[in-house]
């Protein structure tokens, strides 16, 4: 049994896809003005070990994240360099998906761009505003908040106090200081042409109309994003899928937390932003999707010295184990049968399928590694058995993203292991040390 904690109800629920044996799931993607820094890969990571989970259970996953190419930021930034938006956009979903795939990251099934909506964007303004959920005013639309009865269930926030808090920046222009914009008219950058105004539209719309097209279906499984989208951007999604379908856009909401860099939450103006292709090009892609994915996806993650030293201890406790397992079997002119220990690998699925308990599953996976070492250091090493286990603990890693490369050895690897082993048993140390350093070159040891 799958259980996913969800963020509209704020309990752990039992999953039970509307489609039974698949699962349609909806990540918000990126904003593209600028490079994807670790903040934008957790996201990226969380949710792409979601649907590995979820596919390692039988199910069959369509999986869809967007990217907003009509943005502020991007019009700025456009400006700034005397290009079109486009051209900003473009560089940063190269930039995007290269980061993507370096953290082994599969790509989405679609991944549908906010521009080439724009038709059915509009046409969704356009309902809402027949049906009394929006209004003009000079050319802006703006949703009526007040037509919600439980607006504010998702953050969990009374009406009444966000009300107050909406009142410090109120728009002259709205009804209600809690109205959010649908259009707004605009001089300025890339504009469309509404019934309206000459404008763009506003943020939180472009999901709902996605989704609803790229699933064609009012109502999905799971819609998933970082902490911070839940208020405003996630809360206004439903608001305007309960008005035009009677619907809360998905069954279960699924958040990530933040992470902080040294104790900070990470901030431009701050200076501590850490973007994605540095930090892999670093540590590489397991390191980076260990450290991700060794807090619990809904807990913040603390990015300092000490987090990454416990990482690259803990994963190269596994690696080490898998190392001497290959060569292992490579000495002893064996090879692995892709048949797993079930009731190992079941141990971290169990864990996995609790509302992706990464922690858990690290110590199944920890525990599958004990036992490698105590097979390995058997008098007679039973291959069948070290077979099942490296098998199980793949497979582990598989789901994680992680991936280790399976040591096979030439004859002259093999001339030169046993002739590193006579050395050491002669006790000719300092010849011992010039084979294993070529042996520690050729990644054997």
């Amino acid at each position: 049994m799958i259980k996913l904690y969800n963020s509209l109800t704020n309990t752990l629920e039992e999953f039970k896809p509307i489609t039974p044996g698949e699962v349609s799931m909806y990540v918000c993607g990126p904003t593209v003005y600028n490079y994807p820094h670790i903040g934008n890969a957790r996201p990226m990571i969380v949710f792409d070990t979601f649907k590995k989970m979820f596919e390692a259970s039988d199910l069959k996953v369509k999986y869809i994240s967007n990217y907003t190419d009509v943005d502020d930021k991007i019009i700025k930034k456009a400006i700034e360099e005397g290009v079109s938006e486009s051209v900003i956009s473009e560089r940063f979903i190269e930039a995007y998906n290269k980061d993507r795939a370096s953290l082994r990251v599969d790509m989405p099934h679609k991944a549908p761009r906010v521009t080439e909506n724009m038709d059915s964007i509009i046409s969704f303004i356009e309902n809402l505003v027949q049906e009394g959920y929006a209004y003009e005013a000079d050319g802006d639309v703006y949703f009526r908040v007040s037509k919600i009865d439980n607006y504010g269930q998702l953050s969990n926030q009374k009406v009444d106090d966000l009300i107050v808090g909406a009142r410090i920046d109120q728009n002259i222009k709205k009804e209600n200081p809690l109205d959010f914009t649908l259009w707004k008219r605009t001089e300025e950058g890339i504009k469309w042409n509404s019934k309206f105004s000459l404008g763009r539209p506003g943020w939180h719309t472009e999901c709902v109309v996605m989704i609803q097209k790229e699933f064609n279906a009012d109502l999905i499984d799971i819609h998933g994003g970082g902490l911070d989208l839940k208020f405003p951007h996630h809360e206004n999604e439903i608001a305007q899928s309960c008005a035009c379908k009677n619907s809360n856009l998905a069954n279960y909401w699924l958040h990530n937390g933040m992470i902080n860099v040294d104790g900070m939450k990470m901030s431009k103006s701050l200076g501590n932003v850490v973007w994605a292709k540095d930090i892999v090009e670093k540590f590489g892609p397991n390191l980076v999707r260990w450290l991700v994915l060794s807090s619990h996806y809904r807990s913040p993650l603390s990015l300092n010295d000490d987090t990454i030293e416990n990482a690259q201890k803990e994963l190269e406790k596994i690696t080490n184990s898998l190392k001497q397992s290959y060569v292992k079997i490579e000495l002893s002119n064996n090879h692995i049968k892709e048949v797993r220990n079930e009731e190992l690998f079941a141990s971290f699925l169990f864990a996995m399928q609790d509302d992706l308990n990464t922690p858990n599953a690290f110590k199944a996976l920890f525990e599958a590694t004990k036992l490698l070492n105590a097979t390995l250091r058997a008098r007679e090493v039973d291959f069948d058995v070290l077979s099942a286990i490296i098998v199980s603990i793949e497979d582990m890693l598989a789901v994680l993203g992680v991936h280790i490369d399976r040591i096979i050895l030439s004859e002259e690897d093999k001339e030169f292991h046993l002739k590193w082993k006579q050395t050491l048993k002669n006790k000719d140390f300092a010849s011992a040390d010039v084979f294993r350093a070529e042996l520690i070159e050729r990644g054997i040891v």
